[in-house]
């Protein structure tokens, strides 16, 4: 739904020459135009209005002086930098263009009709007078010379599959004639086109036999490939579109006149009719563009004025969806010298045309696609565009509908061509446009009329008039700002200030003062705001996007401003929407530089090759066209988002409702958007949407998940609406919106109450079913209320049959059970015996029946507890199978439980849970006092298990055996201040600890004296043998280098494992290596253990004191200060002064020693482990109480 728009057009007549211009090229590379005429050819820069060179024809006599010769063929070779003409004579000329000399490359007798290059310059194809093809190569070496009339086919020979004689076959009243020779205007030259990829051409030339013209399709060997069938009234123009697939002509028929179109096998695929009747024009050539979008028809009418001139034109022809339209008509009038010559399109640029008149007038029309949308912002704008047809113009309002080209809403039927439309950009107006025709009238339609009011523009009063310093290409104004931007040929960007008491053009300036321009020229611009400033946005044809300077992307095909979003499409096939309140210059840049995340709502994908048509105001449609023409509908999510941001604002629910029902949107996010606001409307939510099914719908998609935060993310400057705190959202909008349909009208929304129930997050089936049920006791009388039958029915649809019918048992409500069977798959052979065995049981025991059905423990041991004594052993087998000990206990104080059995049972459970102590306690409270003992003693609970021994009583003996027993427990559990208090309040021997703790120094304090003795006589045994020092020194200490070697071993270990290696080696086992040093670390460990013990005896000796235990307080103080200065006097003994110097603690000390006997010689490395260091008593610490010496 594109249109061409003229850009510019350059007209120059400073081009003259002798003559009429004949033949007509393009330069690729410097872009300037190589005209030849009978008497000369021409380099002309039509941009600069120069002749850059100049050569004569005639001087050379490559053609007569008279006037009389032709030039028929011109190529511009890039390569050689030359020109290379042919002449009607037969001279194929060389033109150097550095030199401006003319070499003759070669010469036919009978002359040349026509001279075509391949596209890749490669082959050159010359047609003959004796209707014959040359093929040439670029160095106009011959490759062969073929005849153009040919009796063959060609290699593309259809194959006959035998269903009859081509003669004997039907082809209408029109193929049964012959074939009708060529038009009288025709001038019976060859024409010759090449395929774009220069791998076969098509020659069309008249038939001697006939008189018609014949096209006929060779390859680049010159090998005949096919030949197109008779085609009545075909004419000389002829042109391969670029892209291969089809070849145009034209064709003359009894009632219309046609474009038609020839696949390379020589049938007919398509045409369309040209806008004249039968004799009134003549086609002279057709023109394909390079990248084949336009197609150029240039007509001459074939009846002269009352001058006696002929009129011309050149129209271009765009095709979409299968249908062609005429995008530009350009009339030349009837005066000779103002018709065109020459007509060829730019090489590079593929919408710029060249034509030369006949009096020497060179001129340049640049077009660009452009799609002609109205540019209302606000509801009234019917999102119009306006697709140019010939004197037509398509209307299509995407507001209304959305019809697919080259349909439309409706048409505007003008007198003339129309070559330009545009809407109006005036609030309110927007729907108004006026049309620019060919005869040079404005028609102008308004919204509402059926009639225009068209006049030209001769008539028009102006009411200003701005002299701008450049060539306007195009203009663009902000109905919001009032600003008109107006952009040059360069790109450089204008501000016209119109509106202004003087009016005036300056330079397009950012905040910062500084000019901005468009690098390059741009085909579509539009202004927009971004962060609060005003910018211009262009989009060249190199599909490159500018924010005035700023390059924002590169791979853009199509942009649309709508509101606050910039809507793009680009070359990877996505269509992106970004808000451009919330994005700076650069955060646009970055944006359409990522590649969008899973839950980005402004990226979507969409089909290759896809462009904006137009977004429509204030809605969430964006309308796309596919390549081939045909349109699509998208929603894009983040206008969706923004719409529906703009309605729970604006507390409009049912608009947000249906659409996000119709787009698929989660409604969680009606709640999400604004939790409190939802909550505090919600009857109005209720009254706007006012059906059960919308609201039904809305429960059944409640969950918890937070939708702003995943799905539909916030945009970053919008605040974070807090949902309340308490309760779930799901609970919290089902309670809200059940009590506010219970007060509006409970008959009316009985089904949504009933969702609400269900909905939650435990469903409240119960509540919900005996809801059907009181429907069932007491029917509503309101009309429309529903009853019962459809409440279950309802209920079925949202819950398992089999769930509900299990809840319905849990009412013990036999009627709703049955109501609920009855209404399932169920067979009566499967409830009613279970449900006739439930009614003959007692109440209670019925209930705790249905309720160990239903796998309601809680509840069934409740009921069981109520049925009487005799069921106490159910009960307590129900108990320990489902653990439920701690209800039990709390039943058992109003119901008939053995507390014993229950509390033992317990106890049972929870030692295998690991929690002794805890069972210790049930059975002490039972009176279980054995069982209490045994639990405390085995959990060290020393506290409880003496109490409990007391209130056995035990007797003092065993009483004694068991503070003992416990003191052990605690000593192996470092808790030595407990077991010293145990020993002597309990144990009736106060200073036990003490005495063990001395009787264990004092044992291992001689048996250290004993090894230290062994070693010692060892050490004397060896010095008598021969080489006794050597002995001596090794035997010091070969019992270590066995150990030093395994510390060597483990010494990359990790710190842990070093300390247990250490720790087996020293072994108090008697005879071990290392056993004089472990009762060395034994006899340190009891010293630190006693000295530690300062403050707790100082404190234990207060409390005594304080209880009047005087005596046992003495002799606990005795006991303790004759354990210290034991331990004091024997450090001296253990670690003597000698030992420490001479060995002092050096981790490790190397030392060779070399053995020399008869037998051997050994080397080995010894390490001495450092010794323990002797421990350090605080006798500094003042523990002993005064007043008990």
């Amino acid at each position: 739904m594109r249109n061409l728009k003229l850009l510019k057009s350059l007209c120059s007549s400073e081009l003259q020459g002798l003559g009429s211009p004949q033949c007509f090229s393009v330069r690729a590379d410097t872009g300037s135009l190589l005209v030849a005429s009978q008497y000369s050819i021409t380099e002309y820069d039509p941009r600069t209005g120069q002749v850059v060179s100049e050569a004569s024809l005639t001087a050379d006599n490559f053609l007569p002086e008279d006037g009389s010769g032709a030039v028929v063929g011109l190529q511009d070779l890039a390569e050689l930098e030359s020109v290379c003409l042919a002449t009607a004579g037969g001279d194929v000329v060389l033109f150097s263009l550095n030199t401006c000399q003319f070499e003759c490359v070669g010469s036919v007798d009978s002359g040349l009709t026509s001279m075509s290059w391949s596209p890749d310059e490669e082959l050159v194809t010359l047609t003959t007078g004796q209707e014959t093809i040359i093929m040439m190569t670029k160095d106009f070496e011959p490759i062969t010379e073929i005849r153009i009339h040919q009796d063959d086919f060609g290699e593309g020979k259809f194959i006959t599959v035998g269903w009859g004689k081509k003669e004997t076959q039907f082809h209408g009243s029109e193929g049964k004639q012959e074939v009708q020779p060529a038009a009288g205007w025709d001038d019976r030259r060859p024409r010759v086109t090449w395929r774009g990829d220069g791998q076969l051409f098509a020659v069309s030339a008249v038939c001697p036999q006939t008189g018609a013209r014949k096209v006929r399709v060779w390859n680049r060997e010159g090998i005949l490939q096919a030949t197109s069938e008779p085609v009545n009234g075909l004419e000389q123009a002829l042109c391969w579109k670029p892209s291969g697939s089809l070849i145009a002509s034209t064709q003359r028929h009894p009632n219309k006149h046609s474009v038609v179109f020839m696949e390379k096998n020589g049938l007919l695929h398509g045409d369309f009719t040209l806008p004249f009747s039968k004799d009134q024009a003549k086609v002279k050539e057709l023109l394909w563009n390079s990248d084949s979008t336009v197609l150029a028809v240039w007509v001459e009418d074939m009846t002269a004025g009352e001058d006696g001139s002929f009129n011309t034109c050149i129209q271009l022809w765009t095709v979409g969806n299968y249908h062609w339209y005429l995008k530009q008509s350009l009339d030349f009038g009837r005066d000779p010298q103002k018709a065109p010559v020459c007509v060829c399109w730019d090489p590079e640029h593929p919408l710029k045309l060249h034509l030369v008149t006949r009096s020497w007038t060179s001129i340049t029309y640049d077009w660009g696609w452009t799609t002609e949308r109205s540019p209302g912002l606000d509801a009234t704008d019917n999102a119009s565009v306006a697709v140019i047809d010939g004197d037509k113009i398509l209307v299509t309002t995407f507001r209304q509908c959305v019809v697919p080209p080259p349909m439309c809403s409706f048409e505007l039927q003008l007198k003339s061509a129309v070559n330009q439309v545009t809407f109006l950009c005036q609030p309110q107006r927007t729907n108004e446009l006026a049309a620019f025709t060919a005869n040079g009238q404005i028609s102008v339609y308004s919204q509402g009329c059926c009639h225009s009011a068209a006049c030209s523009c001769s008539s028009f009063c102006f009411r200003s008039e701005i002299e701008v310093d450049g060539v306007v290409v195009s203009m663009v104004h902000c109905s919001q700002s009032g600003t008109v931007a107006l952009q040059l040929e360069d790109g450089q960007i204008r501000k016209l200030l119109w509106d202004c008491p003087e009016q005036s053009v300056e330079d397009w300036c950012d905040s910062t003062g500084c000019k901005m321009n468009f690098p390059v020229p741009c085909v579509q611009m539009a202004l927009c705001s971004i962060s609060g400033e005003e910018y211009l946005l262009g989009l060249t044809d190199r599909s490159h996007l500018y924010a005035g300077e700023t390059e924002l992307a590169s791979n853009v095909s199509s942009f649309a401003i709508c509101n606050d979003f910039l809507l793009i499409t680009t070359h990877s096939h996505t269509c992106r929407c970004l808000q451009l309140s919330t994005l700076s210059v650069k955060g646009l840049q970055a944006a359409l530089a990522s590649i969008g995340g899973q839950n980005d709502e402004t990226l979507r994908r969409v089909e290759r090759g896809s462009r904006i048509v137009t977004v429509v105001p204030q809605d969430t449609r964006v309308i796309l066209q596919m390549p081939r023409g045909n349109l699509e509908t998208v929603h894009h999510r983040a206008l969706v988002l923004a719409q529906l941001r703009r309605w729970l604002d604006d507390l409009k629910f049912r608009e947000a409702f249906e659409c996000m029902r119709k787009l698929r949107i989660n409604l969680n996010l009606i709640y999400d958007h604004s939790p409190k606001v939802f909550l505090e409307n919600i009857e109005t939510f209720i009254t706007q949407l006012n059906s059960i099914n919308h609201i039904n719908l809305f429960l059944t998609e409640l969950r918890e998940e937070d939708t702003t935060s995943t799905m539909y993310p916030r945009p970053e400057s919008t605040p974070v609406q807090l949902p309340p705190a308490s309760g779930l959202k799901v609970d919290v909008v089902c309670d809200a919106l059940r009590s506010a349909m219970e007060s509006m009208d409970p008959n009316k929304f009985c089904l949504s109450i009933l969702t609400a129930h269900v909905k939650k997050t435990v469903p409240e089936l119960e509540v919900a079913l005996q809801k059907v049920h009181e429907l069932r006791e007491n029917p509503p009388e309101a009309p429309g209320a529903v009853n019962a039958e459809e409440a279950l029915k309802y209920l079925l649809f949202l819950v398992n049959v089999n769930d509900l019918y299990e809840h319905s048992l849990g009412t013990y409500d036999f009627d709703l059970v049955l109501m609920v069977a009855e209404k399932s798959q169920k067979d009566p052979k499967e409830y009613l015996p279970f449900l006739n065995m439930l009614k003959s049981l007692e109440l209670n025991y019925q209930r705790y029946t249905i309720d160990r059905h239903l796998k309601r423990y809680r509840k069934a041991l409740f009921h069981l507890s109520k049925c009487g004594e005799e069921h106490f052993p159910e009960a307590l087998q129900l108990v320990k199978e489902q653990k439920l000990y701690s209800e039990a206990l709390r039943l058992h104080h109003r119901l008939p439980f053995d507390l014993q059995a229950l509390s033992c049972a317990y106890a049972e459970h929870l030692v295998e849970q690991q929690q002794v102590e805890q069972a210790g306690l049930l059975l002490w409270r039972c009176g279980e006092s054995v069982g209490a003992l045994q639990a405390f003693a085995s959990s060290s609970s020393w506290r409880n298990a003496i109490c409990v021994a007391q209130h056995i009583p035990l007797p003092p003996d065993q009483l004694a055996l068991l503070a003992r027993d416990l003191a052990e427990k605690l000593t192996e559990q470092r808790r030595y201040s407990e077991a010293a208090l145990l020993l002597d309040q309990y144990a009736k021997v106060r200073a036990a600890f003490l005495e063990a703790q001395l009787a264990t120094f004092s044992r291992h304090r001689t048996r250290l004296a004993v090894v230290r003795e062994q070693k010692q006589k060892a050490r004397l045994d060896m010095l008598d043998c021969p080489d006794a020092e050597l002995y001596s020194e090794a035997s010091s200490v070969m019992t270590g280098s066995k150990y030093s070697h395994s510390n060597s071993r483990i010494s990359s270990r990790s710190s842990k494992n070093r300390r247990k290696a250490e720790r087996k080696k020293l072994s108090l086992k008697e005879g071990s290596p290392m056993e004089d040093r472990a009762l060395m670390c034994a006899l340190g460990e009891i010293i630190t253990t006693v000295d530690k013990m300062r403050e707790e005896v100082h404190n234990l000796l207060k409390a005594l004191v304080l209880f009047q235990f005087d005596k046992q307080a003495e002799k606990l103080q005795a006991a303790f200060e004759e354990a210290l200065q034991t331990m004091e006097t024997a450090v001296p003994e253990v670690w003597p002064e000698g030992l420490q110097q001479n060995q002092a603690p050096v981790t490790r000390i190397p030392e060779m020693i070399i053995i020399t006997s008869v037998t051997c010689m050994f080397l080995e490395r010894l390490d001495y482990a450092e010794l323990p260091a002797p421990p350090k008593m605080r006798n500094g610490v003042k523990w002993k109480l005064t007043i008990l010496k």
